[in-house]
C-alpha cells in the first residue's frame, strides 16, 4: 500500500474522494484550475456512473482518477467475496490502475489480493473535512500543521464534506502556492 511517494521535488498529491457529485467536483476542479494543481480523483463507481460527464471533466482537465468501490463498503463489514466484486465492480466502470479503500479499512487478505491489479493507495495526511463537529479552519490545519514533500492529502468532493471544503481547500491551496509548492497527480503505476 502507498501511504506517502518519496520525492525530492517540492510537490504533494491532493486526492479526493467519494464523487464526482455535481456542483462539488466542478467547484473543487475550478480552484484546482486557478492554481494550475494536479489531483487524483478517487470516484465511487456508482456516482461516476450517474454522472459520467462530470468524470470526463476530470479526466480532461489532466488529473488522475482512482476507484473507491463501486458502493463504498467498508472492507472490515464486509465478506471477502461482496468486497472483491465491489471493488472489480467499480473497477470497469472507473478504469484505472489506482484503488483506496473507503475508510482506509481493508484486510491483509484483501489487500494481498487487490495488489496484484491495482495500486493501494492510501493518505499520509486526512483534512477530516467530513466532520461536521469541526470547522474549516482545522480542517485546513489538520492539513498544513506536517505538511512535507510527497505526502498524500485526502479530501472529499462530496456533498456531506462541501461545507468544511469550500473554506478549507482554497486555504491550503493558497498555503502549498506559498511554500512554492505544487500539487501533482498521482502516478498511475
Amino acid at each position: 500500500m502507498v501511504w506517502r511517494v518519496p520525492s525530492a521535488k517540492k510537490e504533494v498529491f491532493l486526492t479526493f474522494d467519494d464523487g464526482p457529485t455535481p456542483e462539488v467536483t466542478e467547484e473543487v476542479l475550478s480552484m484546482l484550475e486557478d492554481y494550475n494543481f494536479r489531483a487524483t480523483f478517487f470516484g465511487i463507481g456508482k456516482n461516476v456512473e450517474a454522472h459520467s460527464e462530470i468524470w470526463e471533466r476530470v479526466k480532461q482537465a489532466g488529473h488522475h482518477v482512482g476507484h473507491h468501490t463501486q458502493n463504498h463498503v467498508n472492507g472490515w463489514k464486509v465478506d471477502k467475496t461482496d468486497y472483491l466484486e465491489d471493488v472489480y465492480q467499480a473497477a470497469d466502470v472507473v478504469n484505472s490502475p489506482l484503488f483506496r479503500p473507503p475508510y482506509g479499512r481493508i484486510s491483509p487478505r484483501k489487500a494481498k489480493v487487490l495488489s496484484k491489479k491495482f495500486k493501494i493507495i492510501m493518505w499520509t495526511i486526512i483534512s477530516g473535512d467530513y466532520d461536521q463537529a469541526i470547522s474549516a479552519e482545522q480542517c485546513a490545519l489538520n492539513v498544513t500543521k506536517t505538511l512535507r514533500p510527497g505526502d498524500i492529502i485526502v479530501f472529499h468532493d462530496s456533498v456531506k464534506a462541501w461545507p468544511n471544503l469550500k473554506d478549507a481547500l482554497p486555504i491550503v491551496l493558497k498555503y502549498i502556492r506559498e511554500k512554492g509548492w505544487v500539487s501533482e497527480a498521482l502516478p498511475m503505476r
